[in-house]
């Protein structure tokens, strides 16, 4: 029997269609902090190689980095790194089929989002 709506349905599930919950938007903001603490890990690394490059070097690259918006990448960096460590502890929970019910998946995920920041705001205090 052929299908008369089929034209008028969509072909695949549009971001319009559903709202985003919890689960999904602390997933991408793993992916996100994971590929974003690659950009602090590079301005680390130019920070080393200035030191081993020379005194001139070294003084122009470590006024950028400690300038406020060097301050800035390195607290966001440290924000995104217990982040992605406490979801990456999220997932290993997950991979022992605990937690799996919506309901603890999503005190779980407000787990990460409030643990990065009491966590980086300490770290702060503490460095």
């Amino acid at each position: 029997m052929a299908d008369v709506n089929r034209g008028n349905r969509p072909l695949s599930p549009h971001l319009t269609i559903y709202r985003p919950q919890l689960t999904s938007m602390t997933s991408i903001l793993t992916r996100i902090t994971g590929n974003a603490m690659l950009i602090a890990a590079l301005l680390i690394v130019w920070w080393f190689l200035a030191a081993a490059t020379s005194e001139e070097y070294f003084n122009a690259v470590n006024g950028f980095v400690t300038s406020w918006f060097g301050d800035l990448i390195m607290f966001l960096s440290v924000l995104g790194l217990w982040y992605h460590t406490l979801a990456g502890i999220r997932h290993l929970i997950w991979d022992n089929a605990i937690a799996m019910d919506i309901p603890t998946a999503e005190k779980l995920g407000w787990a990460c989002i409030g643990g990065s920041v009491v966590l980086t705001i300490l770290t702060a205090l503490i460095v």
